[in-house]
């Protein structure tokens, strides 16, 4: 799964549009596959982490369109007080009251017009043990009393409905709040409180109930998606995305199925993985929820599956019954996964006229590196090409879409190790695609994939609350605190390159959109339109892949930097149109209407001072300067030798991201510079080691000593000019926090807050 490479945590369709309908209920939805009308309420809400049940993240309103949207600025801000961990959710807005999620699954609401706060919810996690030990155990010594999630306190969002809102917990707990005082209405336990499963993923509706998802396959459980009666949080179905013990009667014919792709006596032991922890769509004529499965647990498939097989349902795409439970067809994605190509992006529902056919489709792009286009109703393959370079498979079947994955890609039948591309961290991750059926376009925020080093952990034994990877990679890193993993000496094959893979989308104002570009063009990140039909892209923009997407009847779509910028572009042709510098760390975008103004919010800031910003049409509200701490020292806190020490295990463990300067790759942020300081300055350095520590390295944090992350905090204070002095750093949290950080001189980026039009 490793939501921490969320390079890394895409979408497509045409000619038919979408429109606001009401549901039994009165909840207010889009629905896939309607006439495209014109809104006429002075009040447009936005109740679903997606927007409609097709979740296309496509807004009818135009009040903010391509002739005005220069005139955005700040309406209001809200300081949400957040907790060290990323910003990823997408607020919601119902009855004038935005809602949203903080790290810890913390919940707010706020008054959509003017940000004033009116209720907090706090889950009361515990954090005890979080994450896993300095050696990539959990601490004995230590009573645990909080989950131990793989990458991060991180979540994803909120549903309305029926007045309530519904939030998944990091302790795995769903739970029903109401939405005019934040109080418990019920809450049930989706997982045992005792185990190492996790909700990231925001729920959804479908029908009467609320669907919802877990993560866990870092630890290698079984995965299952659960409905429960939205009204009395009564379970109502569960489907398990891969089979259990064989030795006892299988929950339902699919699982039975699907365990005769499975061999050996080990994968129900350990669990199994494919869990389903983020994407889901639903088609209420079509009684369908849609979700995807990530990998399968542990890694290499002879550790889980020893004979082969292709391993049901890892890394595949599901529809059941809403109704009931009831499996429907599936398709899977990635057969015998063993690389970590989740499937569990965003899906999106639309009608389209393929070769002069209507198909209603549903369409994913992949952290494998392709986009697939399925035909909803019965799983049918319809096609899919790669958006950049791949090298793990030769091609998939044009009739059944099945990939040919030669053994050369297979590390556990390579005593080596294999170099492939995309790399672990995937070409898109959990950051939300959008789709426009007026362009025929979905807006895809990618990277270029890269490549990487895969090989068996010849140390691996399975152990229940650790990782259990089973897997090396490059970069270095500590897989199961065994040992840490020596840079490989073989380089790639030619053609190959550790940091970069090939782009297919070609940059913006390219003469021949879909032919093959290099990334020195696009860089390792970027935002392409993709056009679903013809399978080639329409146009792609650099650096924009720092969150989700959003697009309009306004002929515009809505993306992020890696640096903080927020940017609109014209849907069509992806001309830069606006910009705003807000805060690194950005989420995902959304809009609305109140009163007959519309509004763009998002979230953003992951370093325990996060922020929600609202723009609208001719308003200047103030930017603030970065929170500054209230207590604390910037004299000197570190020895030259200890950041000497920092910068060789900087070297070793950092590099690879953060690059050689600390100046960042792709999604990965800058460590110095204009963007680091308007993110630090001011908070304390232990709030800087505790988000090293809890967060890295990708995919295993936590497994470096502390004195290490303390040596490495050294030398990012060396590298930005702090000075140095006689006594070292400490792994002490009290004396970490007395330390602030201070940076150049403290100021914004000359232009942070300063709302400027781009070329048009």
């Amino acid at each position: 799964m490793r939501l921490g490479s969320r390079s890394s945590k895409w979408y497509f369709i045409v000619a038919v549009a979408v429109s606001m309908v009401s549901t039994s209920v009165g909840q207010k939805v889009l629905r896939a596959g309607t006439a495209a009308k014109k809104e006429s309420t002075k009040n447009v809400e936005w109740v679903n982490t997606g927007l409609d049940a097709g979740e296309t993240r496509y807004s009818s309103l135009d009040q903010i369109n391509t002739s005005n949207v220069s005139r955005l600025g700040l309406a209001w801000y809200y300081d949400t007080h957040s907790a060290l961990g990323a910003l990823e959710a997408t607020p919601v807005v119902s009855n004038g009251i935005m809602y949203g999620t903080l790290s810890w699954s913390m919940v707010f609401a706020v008054d959509a017009q003017t940000g004033k706060e009116l209720w907090r919810f706090d889950p009361k996690l515990g954090r005890q043990n979080f994450p896993l030990g300095p050696d990539g155990t959990p601490d004995p010594t230590k009573p645990r009393t909080g989950p131990s999630p793989c990458c991060g306190a991180v979540n994803r969002g909120v549903v309305v409905y029926n007045g309530k809102i519904y939030v998944g917990t990091l302790d795995g707990r769903l739970i029903a709040l109401d939405a005019k005082t934040g109080k418990i209405d019920w809450q049930v336990h989706t997982t045992d409180p005792d185990s190492d499963y996790t909700i990231t993923g925001a729920p959804r509706i479908a029908g009467d109930k609320v669907i919802i998802g877990n993560g866990g396959g870092e630890y290698a459980l079984r995965g299952y998606v659960t409905a429960y009666d939205a009204e009395t949080g009564r379970q109502a179905w569960r489907f398990y995305t891969v089979p259990g013990d064989p030795s006892k009667p299988f929950e339902n014919k699919a699982m039975a199925m699907a365990a005769k792709t499975w061999t050996g006596n080990v994968w129900y032991k350990m669990g199994g993985g494919a869990n389903a922890w983020d994407a889901f769509a639903y088609d209420p004529d079509l009684d369908l929820v849609y979700f995807g499965t990530g990998n399968g647990g542990p890694y290499p498939q002879i550790v889980r599956s020893p004979e082969g097989g292709d391993n049901l349902f890892i890394c595949s795409i599901l529809a059941v019954r809403a109704s009931t439970g009831e499996y429907v067809w599936h398709y899977q994605v990635v057969p015998s996964d063993e690389w970590d190509y989740d499937s569990v992006q965003s899906l999106i529902l639309a009608n389209l006229n393929i070769d002069g056919k209507a198909r209603k489709v549903i369409m994913q792009a992949s952290k494998d590196g392709y986009f697939y286009v399925l035909d909803r109703t019965n799983g049918k393959f319809i096609s899919a090409v790669p958006i950049v370079k791949v090298t793990w498979t030769t091609g998939l079947d044009p009739k059944t879409g099945r990939p040919n994955i030669p053994a050369s890609s297979f590390y556990d039948r390579n005593s080596a190790g294999v170099w492939l591309t995309p790399s672990g961290g995937g070409v898109h991750n959990w950051h939300p695609m959008s789709f426009n059926p007026n362009t025929g376009l979905a807006y895809v925020p990618a990277g270029s994939g890269g490549s990487e080093w895969f090989a068996v952990d010849p140390s691996f034994k399975f152990k229940e609350g650790n990782f259990n990877w089973a897997q090396l990679r490059n970069p270095p890193t500590m897989i199961n605190g065994i040992r840490a993993m020596a840079k490989q000496n073989t380089p790639p094959p030619p053609g190959m390159n550790e940091a970069d893979g090939e782009a297919v989308a070609r940059p913006a104002g390219a003469t021949s959109p879909g032919a093959a570009a290099n990334t020195s063009a696009l860089g390792r990140s970027f935002l392409v339109a993709w056009d679903p039909v013809t399978q080639k892209a329409a146009w792609s923009v650099p650096g924009l892949n720092g969150g989700g997407t959003v697009t309009t009847a306004g002929n515009l779509v809505f993306a992020e930097s890696n640096d903080g910028h927020l940017v609109a572009l014209s849907a069509d042709k992806g001309s830069k149109l606006w910009e705003f510098k807000l805060i690194p760390g950005l989420a995902s975008p959304m809009t609305y209407m109140i009163d007959g103004k519309q509004y763009v919010s998002i979230l953003g800031g992951g370093t325990g001072n996060g922020r929600l910003f609202t723009f609208a049409l001719d308003a200047n509200t103030p930017l603030p300067a970065p929170a500054a701490s209230a207590h604390g020292s910037s004299a000197p806190a570190y020895t030259e030798e200890q950041a000497t020490r920092g910068k060789a295990a900087y070297a070793q463990s950092c590099t690879v991201c953060h690059g050689d300067t600390l100046a960042g790759i792709g999604e990965n942020p800058a460590l110095t510079g204009s963007t680091f300081s308007a993110t630090w300055n001011g908070h304390s350095a232990g709030d800087l080691f505790e988000l090293i520590r809890t967060t890295m390295p990708k995919g295993s944090p936590n497994t470096l000593k502390p004195d290490v992350y303390t040596d490495i905090l050294a030398y990012i204070m060396q590298v930005n000019k702090m000075p140095a002095g006689q006594d070292e750093l400490k792994n002490d949290p009290a004396a970490l926090d007395r330390v602030i950080i201070s940076v150049g001189n403290g100021d914004l980026p000359r232009d942070a807050g300063q709302a400027r039009p781009g070329p048009r």
